[in-house]
C-alpha cells in the first residue's frame, strides 16, 4: 500500500462523539500538555533570590539635626494638617535590606510612644526610618 493512500478508508469517516464521557475543555486538553514542575517553587526561589534590595542610608550628624528640625515644625503646625513629602526606608520582610520609598500627603498626627508619623490617608511611618521630609505647604 502506499503511503499518500495509507488513510483512504477513515479520512472521511465522521469524527466520534462519545455517548458516555463529556466533552473535555480546552483548558483540560491543554493541561495534560504542559510541562511537568519536577521542583515545586523553584522558579519562586529563584525569583525572590534575584530580587535585588537597598541597604539603609547612614545620615551624618548635620542630616540628622535637619531632619530633627523638620520634624519639631511639622509638629508645631500639626493642628492644620501640613502637606509633606516624606521618603523613608521600608524594610524588607524576607530578606536583608529594603527599598526607599516617597510619599505625599496631610500629617493626621506624631504618635510619640510609637515614634510615628500617622498620614491622612492611614499610613504610618516609622521616624526612625525616615530619611527626608520636605514641607509643600
Amino acid at each position: 500500500m502506499r503511503d499518500e493512500h495509507r488513510y483512504d478508508d477513515i479520512i472521511n469517516l465522521p469524527h466520534h462523539v462519545s455517548q458516555t464521557r463529556p466533552r473535555m475543555s480546552r483548558l483540560g486538553r491543554a493541561a495534560q500538555f504542559s510541562p511537568f514542575a519536577a521542583l515545586t517553587g523553584y522558579d519562586a526561589a529563584i525569583t525572590e533570590t534575584a530580587r535585588l534590595t537597598a541597604y539603609r542610608i547612614e545620615l551624618t550628624e548635620e542630616e540628622k539635626a535637619a531632619l530633627d528640625r523638620q520634624m519639631q515644625r511639622i509638629v508645631r503646625i500639626l493642628p492644620e494638617q501640613p502637606e509633606v513629602i516624606i521618603t523613608y526606608f521600608r524594610p524588607d520582610e524576607r530578606k536583608d535590606g529594603g527599598a526607599y520609598v516617597t510619599v505625599s500627603g496631610r500629617v493626621k498626627k506624631v504618635d510619640d510612644c510609637e515614634r510615628a508619623i500617622v498620614m491622612a490617608e492611614g499610613e504610618r511611618i516609622s521616624i526612625d526610618e525616615i530619611y527626608g521630609i520636605e514641607e509643600l505647604s
